[in-house]
């Protein structure tokens, strides 16, 4: 059972072609790399943005108390700047209630900071700036108006430099390890929805240039099935160099049953840019939870590494919680393992990283 975010309450909206060119800011002697999650971060962003409109008003409540819950546990770890609208700003500041959660108005549609904020490179030299992926709210299937301005603001915000290409994507359908090797998913970035008439070997160069890439280990996702169509972050995530913990849904009559088995296969035949076999640790979902929403998103792989935490849901199967989080103590020795109740964000079909932005030290 691995669904992710459905059209909720989503606007259509008519697609236009983009052609891919990048700016002077991203010049290959630039040397800019994407570092690991896990590498130290200066603080994590977020976005207190769901709304009656998108999500429902029964809905709502929990989400923003997710929302909450999350930013205050990421909190204990490391800094976290929540972008709010001015009207929900009292709400917020009551629900979150912590020195270490900075709470920033500005305008914003939603609550997906991993696909509307920026994308956070640095140099080996130590500078840092922040790549806008031109977000159009995941092929034009939501309202996003104010969302595509989200990763401009944090770029200002963070006081980093910003570079700029015409390659359209989300911070969600981006997986690295640091160290030159990346996991991405065909289904959302070579989508005519985003970049139509880009070919693999061009996006390819493209991203390589802009992540600090020497290779890509691309999975076929699945289109239409999810707003995102198809996002890295529910199907695999390094650990560290070389390790991938992946989502396997046993589940014969799910949509996901028969991609995450194609994606094992892929990976555990892969190497990466080191040439070494990737190590690949399977998180199957949970069979039991505690909500029955159609969109309900009940994986494992969506969870978030922050400074000497990992930030990780459980679902109510007690079996598969507690295998999860033992496998991750596992993968992540010497950092806390916090499980969060995120029912509410996952009835909306998403997870954890989905809510979340790193901004890495410089």
């Amino acid at each position: 059972m691995i669904t992710r975010r459905q059209l909720i309450q989503a606007t259509p909206l008519l697609a236009t072609g983009l052609s891919l060119k990048t700016n002077g800011d991203a010049r290959p002697e630039s040397r800019w790399f994407m570092p690991d999650e896990a590498d130290p971060h200066q603080r994590t962003w977020m976005a207190f943005g769901a709304s009656k409109q998108i999500w429902g008003s029964k809905l709502l409540p929990e989400v923003q108390r997710n929302l909450a819950t999350i930013a205050r546990t990421i909190a204990k770890y490391e800094p976290v700047s929540m972008l709010v609208r001015q009207s929900d700003y009292a709400l917020a500041k009551r629900l979150i209630g912590t020195a270490n959660v900075e709470l920033i108005v500005c305008p914003i549609n939603d609550l997906w900071m991993r696909d509307t904020g920026p994308v956070f490179v640095l140099t080996e030299a130590g500078a840092k700036a922040a790549i806008d992926f031109n977000f159009n709210g995941w092929g034009e299937k939501q309202d996003y108006a104010l969302d595509a301005r989200v990763a401009g603001f944090v770029t200002k915000r963070a006081g980093v430099k910003g570079l700029t290409t015409k390659l359209v994507l989300e911070g969600g359908g981006i997986e690295v390890d640091g160290h030159g090797t990346a996991i991405i998913t065909e289904s959302c970035v070579l989508n005519a929805n985003r970049n139509p008439g880009v070919s693999k070997a061009a996006c390819e160069a493209e991203l390589k240039k802009l992540l600090g890439l020497a290779k890509i280990i691309w999975l076929p996702g699945i289109k239409g099935k999810d707003i995102t169509d198809g996002h890295t972050d529910f199907y695999a995530r390094f650990t560290r160099p070389g390790v991938v913990v992946a989502g396997y849904d046993p589940d014969p009559n799910s949509f996901d049953h028969a991609v995450t088995k194609k994606h094992l296969e892929i990976l555990k035949a892969a190497t990466d840019a080191d040439g070494r076999k990737l190590e690949v640790v399977v998180l199957e979902a949970p069979q039991t939870v505690r909500k029955t929403d159609a969109d309900f998103a009940a994986g494992y792989i969506n969870f978030y590494v922050c400074n000497g935490a990992v930030i990780a849901p459980e679902f109510g199967d007690a079996r598969a919680d507690a295998n999860a989080k033992a496998k991750l103590k596992s993968l992540f020795p010497g950092r806390v393992i916090e499980q969060l109740n995120i029912d509410g964000i996952a009835a909306g079909g998403g997870g954890i990283h989905c809510t979340t932005q790193q901004e890495p030290k410089g």
